[in-house]
């Protein structure tokens, strides 16, 4: 799986080595006739385009061979959705809105006017989202019958291309209100929008500016937000009012739905939770003394071996876990009852730890949902909903918090649980945070202040709580960036305005520690090699990352770079219940150390352990340390 652009939302990766792609079911047909016998023929089947398609997928030897091979797959499709009375078809091609688009031209003029030629009767809207189209005026040529344009991501540039007259004889289905974000639309401005395109397209339609599983499916029952908040808030439900509102408008029509949605949305930007207050950023440390200076006083603390072992911060959540939060969550048992529960899970699992002989140990979790939900009930300016529920992938949901105000740091996050983790051994004990990034890239953002400004607001207060765990006696402190890449803007020319926001925010979290504190962070996978100096530039002491899915490419990012800080290259896929040989953990701790000093590498599973079960959690951590000893043997000879 990999994530879909710059979103939290999965796909599974198609893979073509020795496939010849055939149709095997009727599903998209199927799902169109369900909703036509509901809203009739205003019913809109939706497929990924193609150019998209291949694009993504994995083992594609002849792009253009590939592609040419689809095309009478999706003829088919494409007539039986005709005779079933689809006349429109919307094609999602959001591969051009990206870098890679640009060389894709080419093939978009074939494949276009193929379907044209083979399928005329067939109305396609060329659908993009997530940014502008990357070449306005050669796609404006394409023989289609509309474009999807995205007006909230891509705002500037496909403005300009309807201004420069390039849609003017198409129909465009403008992407006006946000279908990423949950905040109500503004619409004195998406008004001014609407009008501009009227006047400059030969027909409008509006919609979202993208899919809107992206957002939960309604407010309506999210009795516990303050009023003032939930009635400037716009799942998909509202979205739909939103943009039923905004056509009655832009006929002329003015109702009191629409007179009241301007109340509520001016009521939100004049709340009083909204001022932006950032301590001077002036007197906060982002520069740590030099890595080989740390080095030397953290190893003198920690005395840990060569080749330490530890793993990324989770521990299955089991049954009993899930159920004993449920019934506090009820109010079946009191706080008591439930604290002592997960102080039982914790020092049960710190035995295990000491048990298995891994050098550094996590208190695993047991209190925590998730990494980013937990964080945003304990911090100002966040809430959490009840059932504000989006699909991650599958059956597979998360419940993103809403970040609606100021983020500051009113009590302690973690400190009770890692602290008691600590009374328990002689061994560290890491402390387990999650990034102002990736924090901010797995929540309902505002929009009413920069992206910079938030990331160090959210630094700000995760600093403060490094702060007390630190002063705690907490040794390792790990803050996780686990989707630092994901919020990487789609354009290359916009992406290190974007990796400057987000060192200098987590060095803001982390550069007030002392020398002696070790700071380790974690990355799930990304194609690192494309990011490598802005890793360095964070300055962690120690980075660990997921490396099993990327098939070596993460591995050959670091035997490509200089890479000077502690690093953990993940040795075993934790996304599998497979338990690893001993054999294959040792070939994975020894291939980067052809490239990395074993003074700098550390060993680890590729990520947190919360979805497995305790025996193979187990026993893949034994292989694990076994493993590590005997590489550990080699290098002491």
């Amino acid at each position: 799986m990999k994530k879909w652009f710059n979103t939290n939302y999965h796909y599974i990766v198609p893979e073509w080595s020795k496939v010849k792609p055939h149709l095997t079911n009727t599903r998209l047909l199927d799902l169109y006739i369900e909703a036509k016998e509901v809203v009739g023929d205003k019913a809109k089947p939706v497929i990924t385009g193609p150019i998209t398609y291949v694009a993504l997928s994995s083992e594609v030897s002849d792009f253009t061979s590939a592609v040419k091979k689809l095309l009478p797959l999706y003829k088919q499709v494409f007539n039986e959705l005709a005779a079933a009375g689809a006349t429109y078809i919307q094609v999602d091609e959001p591969i051009f809105v990206t870098d890679e688009g640009a060389g894709l031209l080419e093939a978009a003029k074939y494949v276009y006017s193929y379907f044209a030629k083979e399928v005329p009767e067939v109305k396609i809207i060329f659908q993009t989202y997530f940014e502008a189209l990357i070449d306005a005026e050669t796609l404006s040529e394409l023989p289609v019958a509309a474009f999807g344009l995205d007006f909230v991501h891509g705002f500037d540039e496909n403005l300009q291309a309807v201004e420069n007259g390039l849609f003017e004889n198409k129909e465009v289905f403008a992407g006006v209100v946000d279908g990423r974000n949950i905040w109500a639309n503004d619409f004195v401005k998406t008004s001014e929008l609407l009008k501009k395109l009227q006047d400059k397209v030969g027909n409008l339609v509006i919609q979202p500016s993208c899919s809107l599983l992206h957002v939960p499916v309604t407010t309506k029952n999210e009795n516990e937000l303050e009023l003032v908040l939930k009635n400037g808030l716009a799942f998909a439900d509202e979205k739909l009012e939103e943009l039923v509102l905004l056509a009655q408008h832009l006929d002329g029509k003015e109702s009191d739905s629409y007179k009241q949605h301007l109340a509520n949305f001016d009521a939100l930007q004049a709340a009083d939770f909204r001022n932006v207050s950032l301590e001077n950023l002036d007197n906060v440390p982002t520069q740590r003394v030099n890595y080989k200076v740390r080095r030397k006083v953290q190893e003198a603390k920690l005395g840990l071996p060569t080749l330490p072992t530890t793993t990324i911060g989770s521990f299955p959540q089991s049954p009993e876990v899930r159920r004993t939060r449920l019934a506090w969550k009820r109010g079946d048992i009191s706080d008591t009852e439930y604290e002592d529960f997960i102080k039982s899970e914790i020092a049960r699992w710190i035995k295990i730890q000491e048990d298995l002989d891994l050098d550094v140990l996590v208190h695993g979790e047991f209190e925590r949902v998730d990494m980013v939900e937990f964080f945003g009930q304990k911090l100002a300016g966040f809430t959490t909903t009840k059932l504000g529920w989006v699909q991650s992938y599958g059956s597979r949901a998360v419940k993103p918090p809403i970040i609606y105000g100021d983020v500051k740091h009113i009590q302690p996050l973690s400190v009770k649980e890692v602290v008691y983790a600590q009374s328990l051994t002689d061994r560290p004990v890491k402390g387990m945070l999650t990034g102002p990034i990736t924090i901010t890239n797995w929540s309902f953002e505002r929009s009413d202040i920069s992206r910079a400004d938030l990331f160090n607001q959210i630094g700000l207060a995760i600093k403060d709580e490094i702060k007390l765990l630190e002063d705690a006696g907490i040794a390792i402190i790990q803050v996780d960036e686990a989707a630092l890449r994901e919020g990487l803007p789609l354009r290359k020319a916009k992406q290190q305005a974007y990796l400057d926001d987000a060192v200098h925010a987590f060095r803001i979290a982390t550069s007030s520690v002392k020398d002696e504190t070790q700071i380790h962070t974690h990355m799930c996978y990304s194609k690192f090699n494309e990011i490598i100096d802005s890793i360095r530039d964070l300055d962690a002491d120690v980075i660990s990352i997921e490396t099993s899915r990327s098939h070596g490419d993460v591995i050959q990012s670091f035997e490509t770079a200089v890479y000077p800080l502690g690093i953990g290259l993940g040795v075993y896929d934790i996304h599998s219940p497979r338990v690893p040989t001993k054999e294959e953990v040792i070939a994975n701790i020894e291939r980067p150390l052809r490239q990395l000093s074993v003074e700098q590498f550390w060993v680890n599973p590729d990520c947190g352990l919360k979805t497995r079960r305790e025996p193979e959690t187990v026993a893949a951590l034994k292989v694990l340390v076994e493993a590590t000893k005997e590489v550990r043997a080699k290098y002491r000879k």
